[in-house]
């Protein structure tokens, strides 16, 4: 028995001499033969010391466990391919495709080429909660299937050192690319569309640190659990997601003949089977009777419906309200998990106090402690002006502000203006300025011959205007600095906030309450402002900069689809047609 020890050490030894005094691995595929050097060597020193040893049971056991895993080493060898990925990201404000190269070569390098989820004895406890996690996938938005969760399951059970060596590349493999898909978007599935996104800079994807994190994690079920976003948002998307599939699995909702408009007190055949459709999407209770007759607790389901659908609710079940009944439960299914890639591809932590701007159903909501506080209207940028999705930092409040006319919009729109009426700047409280520098001169605008100035002449001007009830930006202004140079203000347009879709901007956010709004932001922070104090402020017309103490984030997405604080699913109208170009790289378009 004293002789255990000193043999387990130098079986250990003689294990590692074979990795110091060799490298790589030999691949001779054309005759069907692999082997690693140095699993050769050490299997060679293995058997010269297991054959001039004495042969106790101890050291007979520890020289076949340390051959078998030379062996399983070696056959891993055999599995060591390069493998090219698609990943689908949204970099500068776009969907966009870019190629990976991953090469598992790399990744059992950095392991000594050991097996990293399997024993000579077979799959080991890891590689049970890493399949137990692909085939759960699903629950996440993304497809069991692009993980071999089929061939993964094969191979468990069998006890072949080729077969665990198989085994144990594909859990590496699926791993990375579920690792990457539930934590920052996803691979691009083999029979997606892509061939028209454009192609993105490389983007930080470093498959060393992802297998590093996980093979060493000691709790690998809680470090998997712990990549998606863990907000709320998200988190009611994936209840929906189960929600809505369980639906598809009893059969759906029906589909809604078209016909003529039906209005409320109105008799119409079709009614029976709305009130079949809203049942089974939770807008009416089960037991609801189905009858003809538009009641009124059909009309206020109907609005419930409209207003959750992002439609006009006024009760009228005209053509906008027939083509949202009739988008089946499947779509709805793609479109939320759409927007939890979405989700995935934003900050996964949005802060403890933030705001949360929609630019698909035109609002932005306070959010402190995990609870909603409000939500207001708001108006984002046009098409051609869209408005950017990001996350950052509210560092000050500006209040009665100056706007710095950007150089596109004053070439664009306000050169025109004066070739047309020399006064247009000074109408509108706007000044002149030789250059952007902070020593720039003003200069008197009606001197300056208008008709001959050029569009890049108009460009070297700064045009300011000035603080007042007819500032762009209103009288209050939510600054964050960002390379898109948008921000959250008021605006003199405060009619616009009536109309149903709110896409008028040039990029920028307007917001119907912005008092309101600056109230919460600045609430926890030096001053004392509440919102009369801020009122108060804004009429004594002077420029003041409020600057925070701490920090408050702002988070701009585009979701057309989440669950709002009372548990209810909402949909919204694409207004930049995005869903369509992520549906076509997310699924299959036959």
């Amino acid at each position: 028995m004293g002789r255990d020890p000193f043999i387990k050490i130098v079986n250990r030894v003689i294990i590692y001499l074979g990795y110091i005094f060799s490298d790589g691995f030999i691949k001779i595929r054309n005759h069907g033969f692999a082997i690693h050097r140095k699993g050769f060597i050490t299997l060679i020193s293995l058997t010269v010391l297991c054959t001039i040893m004495p042969m106790g049971s101890t050291s007979l056991k520890l020289c076949y466990a340390a051959g078998d895993t030379e062996s399983l080493s070696s056959a891993i060898s055999t599995y060591l391919d390069c493998h090219f990925l698609e990943l689908i990201s949204f970099e500068e404000q776009q969907l966009s495709v870019t190629s990976k190269k991953l090469c598992l070569a790399e990744l059992y390098h950095q392991a000594g080429f050991r097996p990293l989820w399997v024993t000579p004895e077979g799959a080991g406890p890891k590689a049970s909660i890493i399949l137990d996690f692909l085939k759960q996938a699903d629950a996440e938005g993304l497809d069991p299937d692009n993980y071999e969760i089929d061939q993964i399951s094969a191979l468990f059970g069998e006890s072949q050192t080729q077969s665990l060596a198989e085994l144990d590349t594909l859990l590496t493999f699926n791993l990375i690319k579920y690792i990457h898909d539930v934590s920052r978007g996803q691979i691009k599935p083999q029979y997606a569309e892509t061939d028209l996104l454009p192609r993105a800079e490389d983007i930080s994807f470093d498959p060393l640190v992802i297998m590093g994190n996980a093979s060493n994690s000691t709790d690998i079920a809680s470090y998997l659990a712990s990549l998606p976003p863990a907000h709320e948002h998200y988190a009611n998307l994936k209840k929906a997601l189960m929600l809505c599939r369980s639906i598809e699995q009893n059969g759906g909702w029906p589909a809604i003949a078209a016909g003529k408009t039906i209005r409320p007190g109105d008799y119409d055949d079709r009614i029976p089977e709305i009130i079949r459709l809203l049942s089974v999407m939770g807008d009416l209770p089960p037991e609801a009777p189905r009858t003809n007759h538009y009641s009124p607790v059909l009309e206020n389901s109907i609005l419930r419906f409209q207003s959750r659908h992002g439609l006009m609710p006024d009760g009228v079940i005209g053509p906008n309200t027939f083509a949202a009944m009739n988008v089946p439960v499947s779509d709805r299914i793609k479109q939320i998990i759409i927007n939890m890639t979405r989700w995935r591809w934003q900050a996964h932590d949005l802060g403890e106090k933030y705001l949360l701007v929609n630019i698909a159903n035109f609002d932005v909501t306070a959010y402190d402690n995990k609870t909603e506080y409000f939500r207001l209207p708001v108006i984002v940028g046009k098409f051609q002006h869209q408005t950017p999705i990001l996350s950052d930092q509210i560092t000050s409040i500006t209040l009665n502000p100056y706007w710095n006319i950007p150089p596109n919009i004053a070439q664009n729109e306000e050169l025109p203006k004066l070739k047309k009426n020399s006064n247009h700047l000074i109408e509108n409280h706007i000044r002149l300025y030789s250059g952007w520098s902070a020593n720039a001169s003003e200069i008197d605008s009606t001197t300056v011959d208008w008709r001959n100035v050029t569009p890049a002449k108009i460009r070297q001007y700064k045009l300011r205007q000035d603080p007042g009830p007819w500032n762009a930006l209103g009288r209050v202004k939510f600054d964050f600095p960002n390379k898109y140079d948008v921000y959250l203000h008021d605006t003199p347009t405060q009619n616009l906030f009536s109309q149903p879709q709110r896409d008028f901007s040039h990029g920028c956010i307007r917001v119907s309450d912005p008092v309101k709004l600056a109230a919460f932001v600045l609430s926890d922070q030096k001053g004392d402002w509440t919102s009369e104090k801020i009122i108060n402020s804004i009429q004594e017309q002077r420029h003041t900069i409020i600057r925070l103490t701490d920090s408050v984030q702002v988070h701009i997405t585009y979701q057309t689809s989440w669950v709002d604080k009372d548990g209810i699913l909402c949909f919204s109208s694409d207004i930049y047609g995005r869903d369509e170009k992520l549906l076509s790289a997310l699924f299959s378009v036959n």
